[in-house]
């Protein structure tokens, strides 16, 4: 037992559990806020645009079923506006990357003539062995 426990905690305090935790909170209140940003902002901009149509009204009746199209349509918007929001922070978090790699790229030091030549010849001489 008291291995397990070992184990479980020696899992629990590793950095990809802590920074998927972090992640899952993190995006959870990004989630309301592009919520909020959806339904209390775009949406009646959108139906100020398109006439005065109240989305989360928009509804048809099927016999005694009730589709709240309207609901739905929201919640492409804001599916749309996180996938952008996702895709944005990545595309940014990708040129900091290539920045940093030509950064390291550029402070590797160049070998000279000398040392380049007396590594073709080592190579050689490992071939003939």
């Amino acid at each position: 037992m008291k291995k397990m426990v070992k184990e479980f905690k020696e899992f629990i305090s590793k950095g990809n559990v802590i920074d998927l935790a972090v992640g899952v909170v993190i995006g959870g209140a990004f989630g309301s806020i592009v919520t909020s940003l959806v339904n209390d902002i775009m949406m009646p901009l959108i139906g100020v645009i398109l006439g005065g149509i109240n989305f989360s009204g928009l509804t048809f009746h099927v016999k005694d079923a009730t589709i709240y199209y309207g609901l739905f349509l929201q919640q492409v918007v804001n599916f749309i506006i996180v996938a952008f929001c996702i895709f944005t922070l990545i595309k940014f978090m990708n040129k900091l990357n290539r920045k940093k790699e030509k950064e390291e790229q550029k402070e590797a030091p160049k070998k000279s003539d000398e040392v380049l030549l007396l590594e073709e010849i080592r190579d050689v001489l490992k071939k003939r062995k």
